[in-house]
C-alpha cells in the first residue's frame, strides 16, 4: 500500500509538467504554419508610402486606403483592406489594421 502512494505523486507530477499548448501555436489557427498579421503597430509615425510598402510585404493582396485627417469612412469590413489614417504631415497616426 505504501508503494502505491509513492507512485501516485510521480504520476501526478509528470501529468502536471506536460504543457497544455504546444510551443509555437499560440495565436494561430490549428493547421496553419504561421499566423497572418492583422495589425501593424510598428508603422505608426512612418510616412504613408513606406507604411504601404511594408504592409504589402506582409500582405501582398492588401488594398491600401490612405485616410486624410477629418475624412469620413464607411463602417463596412473588408478582409483585404488596410486603412492608413494619416496626420496633416502624411505620417501614419493610428495603428493600421485589416478591415
Amino acid at each position: 500500500m505504501a508503494d502505491n502512494q509513492e507512485t501516485k505523486p510521480s504520476q501526478e507530477h509528470t501529468a502536471q509538467s506536460k504543457p497544455s499548448i504546444l510551443p509555437g501555436t499560440y495565436g494561430q489557427l490549428p493547421g496553419s504554419n504561421s499566423a497572418a498579421k492583422t495589425t501593424w503597430p510598428d508603422l505608426v509615425g512612418l510616412m504613408a508610402e513606406e507604411a504601404e510598402r511594408k504592409i504589402k510585404e506582409d500582405f501582398p493582396r492588401a488594398q491600401i486606403q490612405v485616410v486624410q485627417p477629418d475624412c469620413f469612412v464607411t463602417m463596412d469590413f473588408k478582409q483585404d483592406r488596410v486603412r492608413l489614417y494619416v496626420d496633416s504631415s502624411g505620417k501614419v497616426a493610428r495603428i493600421p489594421k485589416i478591415g
